[in-house]
């Protein structure tokens, strides 16, 4: 029988109006979900809209996987 998988997807972005994605912020996601026993799956890069103005701001959808207990 295959393994059974939980999925966990996390959106993160630097700011509500802009600017660039922190390695610092990302690597401390990373870690924080590796002590929870999440394995990293994907990184997608994406246009978050915001709640001031029309636009939309970059950001990342971080998708983790850990087997089901």
């Amino acid at each position: 029988m295959a393994g059974r998988f939980e999925y966990k997807v996390e959106e993160i972005r630097e700011g509500m109006i802009g600017g660039k994605m922190s390695g610092n912020k990302l690597e401390k996601v990373l870690n924080e979900r590796a002590r929870e026993g999440w394995q990293l799956r994907a990184i997608t890069s994406v246009e978050v809209k915001g709640r001031i103005g029309p636009g939309g701001v970059e950001g990342v959808l971080i998708t983790f996987e850990r087997p089901l207990a």
